[in-house]
């Protein structure tokens, strides 16, 4: 496994300090959906196929959410809550859910992994957009903000 290195994030996070709260959340949920895209497409891509089975299809039920069904809250148990967290992976409420499965394997067949290597042939670009995308987005939200503070000054006068 390849180790990455980012730079700037401490400047990030200062920027970010600077928006309301829940703008900072609202611009870092953004920035995750879209660089999160390019590891859905992969991911999908290498999802094994089943033919037939179009409810169970493997590779058009992955996602990107910031919320957790009750099974995939199961698996995760963590308690440390993050200031946003995003999630990829396979729908697992579609009936018969067999991502993992397939991910992890089986007593009766192997694995087939998917997701991780999708991770390792996508984490630089998914990286590379997290940098650019929060800026792009703090950007906007700024500009957002101080048209919003100048329809209330406005108004107030």
């Amino acid at each position: 496994m390849a180790k990455e290195r980012v730079e700037g994030l401490r400047e990030l996070d200062r920027a970010l300090a600077e928006l309301p709260k829940a703008t900072a959340r609202n611009v870092l949920r953004r920035t995750l959906t879209t660089a999160a895209e390019p590891l859905v497409k992969e991911a999908a891509a290498l999802a094994p196929d089943r033919p037939g089975k179009p409810p169970n299809d493997l590779s058009s039920s992955i996602a990107v959410s910031s919320k957790l069904n009750r099974e995939q809250r199961k698996a995760t148990r963590g308690d440390d809550k993050s200031f946003v967290e995003m999630y990829v992976g396979p729908d697992v409420s579609v009936p018969n859910a067999h991502g993992h499965w397939q991910e992890f394997g089986t007593i009766k067949h192997g694995p087939q992994p998917f997701m991780r290597p999708a991770w390792d042939g996508k984490q630089t670009e998914v990286l590379e957009i997290i940098k650019t995308e929060t800026w792009n987005q703090i950007e906007k939200a700024a500009k957002r903000l101080a048209r919003k503070a100048a329809r209330l000054a406005a108004k107030g006068q």
